[in-house]
């Protein structure tokens, strides 16, 4: 029976278990206390660990409620007796709860170490239960130690925290330790779907299933979510209405977006972003649920359909989606999207068009050369003969420039070269390196180091846009179209990346120097230098 008192309460508190049958979730630990409730085999102390929400706190009431039981004997308590009732109404002072966050001190527990000495009031046992106890400062902690060590035979401590790594070894030795766990999605809509029913609320069971999955198996999250529901949205709660509280767009697009992806359709993708963040959707928001999807993809391709939480219609489109792509182009989306960071501007969709280009970019690059072995040295895809030990082959000149050949100086008097450059061209002659990086541009992005290939500047080169424009001395001209990649690009850690990249192919240090294409003094007056713009279609 649930008092009238008991209506006002929220519902975690409201629907709290009263016996060790209703925790749920944590079958392993209840059988386990039933058992020594039964038997007489009581502890005088325990310790619960484990996520918040699982029932730690809860466990210990009902604990404490078992163990002065004044009628029961089979290792519940009966809910019934007087002193059932008061620890149930926190009416007990033999039942003690501490909040250890809010008393750290030392002080605390020495005033807890001079009260335990008395015997209890009306209860057989007196029952501390403190909660995070790793929040104790050393001293406190040593000093509660000094209690567990040898505790009075009328005392039992129950002992919960969230943090179970942070508690002195010393204390761990002491107790009875019991681990809870995250609830299953299961038994948590099981527990929403029976409290829905006492409430009178009527919840569409998508719904209860996403308020679930929200709630990463803490039960008082899922409950304190469906309390802020029904007091908002009153007894008819829809999914459309979980999904706005959630932030969760629930856009069909989420799902589009994945076709475009796999597809590698280009503009069909960068179209759709677009629109998207026109319409004023949650950019992040979107992108988790395009990564959802992205990972429903994954299972179905490796035959783990029953582990997809998705509903009949998305999991039936993705199965048809699946038969037409490989596993390794799903598992890069998968990567490229899960990995993506918005720190630029929430409300900049380049993130996601540069995850989709670059997605689709690769796929195609493997459809054409799916044999071609990867390498990080500039022109070793360029089929240059090998040197001998004592030569220095410089690349390929017209047949009327003859190579230089030069004798490298004693060994004691060469610098060490930098880890980049190790397996990079030697240099070429002044006049004729722009010329290669023109010509061979997809090359100097595909060879890049393979710890750049996730970096936000490798996607900015690639992009459409993006092509070299003249080398003086040792600064390469980069032209830009559009002025946005190009201020990403001047940011210092993508454009010394940029330049790693540049230099690893050349074969010497090089940096850059980023203009637009239009009026612009530097770009004007390389290309009457005889500088040209490649059309990237044209490449």
């Amino acid at each position: 029976m649930v008092s009238k008192e008991m209506t006002s309460q929220v519902f975690y508190r409201k629907w709290r278990p009263q016996t060790l049958a209703e925790v749920v979730g944590q079958e392993a630990v209840t059988q386990t206390l039933r058992n020594a409730l039964a038997t007489g085999r009581i502890s005088h102390a325990y310790l619960f660990c484990g996520p918040r929400g699982t029932g730690k706190t809860s466990t210990g009431r009902i604990l404490a409620k078992a163990v002065n039981c004044l009628t029961s004997g089979n290792g519940e308590p009966c809910n019934t007796c007087s002193m059932c009732q008061a620890i149930t109404e926190a009416r007990a002072l033999d039942v003690i709860e501490i909040d250890a966050a809010s008393n750290t001190g030392v002080e605390d527990i020495r005033s807890l170490r001079e009260k335990v000495n008395y015997v209890p009031n009306q209860a057989r046992y007196k029952v501390y239960i403190i909660d995070e106890v790793h929040m104790l400062s050393n001293s406190a902690a040593n000093a509660l130690l000094k209690t567990l060590e040898e505790p009075p035979p009328h005392v039992i401590f129950i002992l919960a925290t969230t943090e179970v790594h942070k508690i002195l070894p010393t204390i761990l030795s002491r107790c009875q330790r019991f681990d809870f766990r995250r609830l299953s999605q299961a038994d948590v809509i099981s527990k929403l779907a029976d409290i829905c029913q006492k409430e009178g609320i009527h919840i569409e069971p998508e719904a209860l299933r996403l308020i679930a999955r929200n709630a990463t198996g803490s039960l008082r999250d899922a409950e304190n979510l469906l309390e802020q529901l029904a007091t908002y949205y009153g007894s008819e709660v829809s999914l459309q209405q979980v999904q706005s509280v959630l932030g969760i767009t629930g856009d069909w697009r989420a799902r589009e977006l994945v076709k475009y992806i796999i597809s590698s359709d280009i503009a069909a993708g960068l179209t759709l972003i677009n629109s998207v963040n026109s319409d004023g959707l949650d950019l992040k928001q979107f992108n988790r649920e395009v990564v959802s999807y992205l990972r429903g993809l994954l299972l179905i391709k490796t035959g783990s359909d029953e582990s997809v939480d998705l509903s009949q219609e998305d999991r039936a489109e993705l199965k048809e989606l699946a038969t037409g792509v490989s596993l390794e182009q799903i598992l890069r989306a998968v990567k490229l999207f899960g990995q993506l960071a918005f720190s630029l501007d929430n409300y900049s969709t380049l993130p996601l068009e540069l995850a989709l280009v670059d997605s689709a970019l690769t796929a195609e690059k493997e459809k054409e050369s799916p044999a071609r072995p990867k390498s990080e040295a500039g022109f070793s895809q360029l089929s240059r003969p090998a040197a001998p030990p004592s030569v220095v082959s410089s690349p390929r000149r017209s047949t009327a420039e003859p190579a230089p050949v030069l004798t490298p100086e004693p060994e004691k008097n060469i610098p060490a070269p930098e880890p980049a450059m190790t397996a990079a061209a030697p240099p070429l002659v002044d006049g004729s390196e722009v010329e290669q990086l023109k010509q061979n541009w997809k090359q100097v992005i595909e060879q890049a180091p393979q710890d750049t290939k996730k970096s936000p500047a490798i996607a900015i080169l690639r992009s459409a846009g993006v092509r070299p424009v003249s080398l003086e001395s040792d600064t390469l001209v980069l032209a830009f179209r559009h002025a946005f990649h190009k201020e990403q690009m001047e940011k210092l850690e993508n454009q010394r990346v940029a330049e790693r990249i540049i230099s690893c192919f050349l074969g010497r240090t090089c940096q850059i120097n980023c203009v637009l294409e239009d009026n612009n003094h530097l770009l004007k007056a390389a290309l009457k230098m005889g500088a040209q713009i490649l059309d990237p279609e044209g490449e």
